[in-house]
């Protein structure tokens, strides 16, 4: 696969994967309603090549299946999500920095001052009640620590507010907020770059829980497999994606806000109390690719291609984050993408001690990855694969005593996309622990059903002589 944007498009569209649709579509509200229910249909990936009153290109779910998730990992496209995550722990292990390049793609066209003006690009308005059209969607914000010089690529939504103006949503804790934090106590503007259109591995590692004070390019070239080039901006001091289809540059006053949202989320709600004054870009340039692709996600409930990602690169980094905690017997991990790929976590665990199973479920909690989001844990035996949801819900039902196996934590920090918490009072959630594991030290454990191994054997040997196709 290529190394950016167009070249995965082009790969998509070599395996079935990609629909081009030439009719005309308007950007406001039918573009993201025809993404949305090819979605929910498990459609293509779709590029809108005829969007009303623009001659650039939208491209949209790129990520909303399993098989596409494969092919932007250059994994076989039968690969589960849990094989995709235990590859990224594998490939993470080297990591892989940037190189710096004088030019590239990027450069094509660029646009300062007067020249900017945001509404020149087919940004969709995804649904009724959001407050405007949202260029940040898919998208990749770069910021830097003014001490350190630690570049930070995180993923913040971001709705253009006028020609030269997008509002973006800092989370408390996250690290462009840690960031503004420090450019507020220098009472100086903080740069920032945001980039749409490129690898989807991008978008994959800026969305994780990588640790503070590492370099999110770093973990792209390790997935990846060969260094990201990279260039200077136009106005920021930042590493650029050379080959990126869009970058928007500026700067942000960490203390000034303005009226932002609403917006409807990966939780498939509206998020908070609709509109509340929220940190802006200043645009000085933006620069973009000729042709450009604007690419974009639908959000909304679940399953999109934002779940599945968040889904993948949460696995991968509890899977990770275990693993370093040297946590024994770990046969599998797994985050849901119906769990909005953050909410759920289900780990199958070889038993080798008395609690051992509720020291997964704590540890899970514990980690990097779980402690922002994660409600509710899952631990099962290791018969069980962490993401055999079938299987997983007989353990519930037949191996766990809720007496036993239920463990409630009562504080723990949340996200303010939650909307099983009251709007206003989302910093702090309760967390449940559920160990459906037979316990080891029992002496007369439950004997499972087994199919008997020569047999079945035999039977799978003659399974088509039986009349079946598969």
């Amino acid at each position: 696969m290529g190394s950016d944007l167009r070249g995965f498009i082009s790969e998509l569209e070599g395996q079935g994967e990609l629909m081009r649709i030439k009719t005309e579509v308007d950007w406001d509200l039918e573009l993201s309603h025809i993404a949305k229910v090819n979605e929910e249909k498990y459609g293509p990936a779709l590029l809108f090549e005829n969007v009303k009153g623009n001659d650039k290109s939208v491209f949209v779910s790129a990520l909303s299946s399993t098989q596409r998730l494969a092919i932007a990992m250059s994994m076989p496209t039968n690969s589960t999500l849990m094989q995709m995550a235990k590859e990224w722990v594998s490939r993470t292990k080297k990591l892989i920095p940037p190189v710096w390049v004088e030019s590239g793609p990027i450069k094509e066209n660029i646009d300062v001052g007067d020249a900017v003006n945001l509404y020149k690009f087919p940004v969709p308005k995804f649904y009724e009640l959001d407050g405007g059209r949202y260029i940040g969607t898919f998208v990749n914000v770069l910021t830097k620590d003014p001490e350190t010089g630690w570049v930070n690529i995180g993923t913040y939504r971001m709705q253009i507010l006028d020609e030269k103006t997008c509002g973006i949503q800092f989370i408390k804790g996250k690290h462009g907020d840690l960031h503004r934090k420090k450019y507020a106590q220098l009472n100086k503007p903080m740069p920032i770059a945001a980039v749409v259109g490129y690898d989807p591995l991008m978008f994959l590692a800026s969305s994780t829980t990588i640790g503070a004070g590492e370099d999110e390019y770093n973990h792209i070239g390790a997935l990846r497999g060969s260094a990201i080039e990279v260039v200077k901006g136009e106005f920021v001091d930042l590493p650029i994606p050379a080959g990126a289809e869009m970058v928007i540059e500026g700067e942000l006053w960490p203390e000034e806000l303005r009226d932002e949202g609403p917006f409807g989320e990966y939780t498939g709600y509206y998020s908070g109390k609709g509109v509340v004054p929220r940190h802006y870009i200043n645009v000085k340039a933006v620069t973009y690719r000729n042709d450009m692709i604007f690419h974009a996600t639908t959000v909304g409930r679940p399953v999109t291609d934002t779940h599945m990602l968040l889904a993948l690169n949460h696995t991968a980094s509890l899977w990770s984050d275990l693993e370093a905690m040297r946590i024994p017997g770990i046969q599998s991990v797994y985050i849901p993408p119906e769990s909005c790929g953050r909410f759920m976590a289900i780990v199958s665990v070889k038993q080798m001690y008395p609690g051992h199973s509720n020291h997964v479920g704590n540890a899970v909690i514990a980690t990097s990855t779980g402690s922002y989001g994660i409600k509710v844990v899952v631990v099962v035996d290791d018969d069980i694969p962490a993401d055999d949801m079938g299987r997983v819900i007989w353990a519930m039902s037949t191996r766990m005593a809720p007496e036993r196996g239920t463990q409630i934590i009562s504080r723990g920090r949340s996200t303010p996309l939650d909307p099983s918490l009251p709007i206003g009072n989302r910093d702090i959630t309760s967390r449940i622990i559920l160990d459906t594991c037979i316990p080891y030290e029992w002496d007369d454990k439950p004997m499972d059903i087994k199919l008997t191994d020569s047999v079945l054997q035999t039977v799978l040997k003659k399974w088509k002589d039986y009349g079946f196709k598969d």
